[in-house]
């Protein structure tokens, strides 16, 4: 299941093998914000594990994960400001213009 669109060309090869949590080019989709925290937090707790383990190549390659996974909650974040910082100007319908009545003009030089 996808967490957002991949902003990569088609057909132009990926160096993160479908990790895409850690990849810059993912645009995330507001909708998987809460999917996104499960596995930030899933995460966290892998990073507890191997820490635990004495797996410390684990925990760095796990950290590069995290920090990827804050990174587009953090896209999310300022993408929801933006949008509320926004002003509708609203689009004329159509019955705005329509209710508009041309005048002819009445300047001598146009008879």
């Amino acid at each position: 299941m996808s967490i957002g669109t991949c902003a990569r060309a088609f057909g132009s090869p990926c160096i993160h093998e479908h990790a895409c949590v850690r990849c810059a080019l993912l645009r995330p989709d507001p909708v998987q914000r809460s999917r996104l925290i499960d596995i930030r937090d899933n995460l966290i707790a892998r990073i507890a594990e191997a820490e635990r383990e004495g797996w410390l190549g684990e925990v760095e390659g796990i950290q590069v994960s995290l920090v990827g996974a804050q990174d587009k909650l953090d896209q999310l974040d300022a993408e929801a400001a933006r949008r509320s910082a926004a002003v509708d100007l609203g689009i004329p319908a159509f019955a705005d213009i329509a209710n508009r009545t041309a005048t002819a003009s009445t300047d001598q030089h146009l008879r």
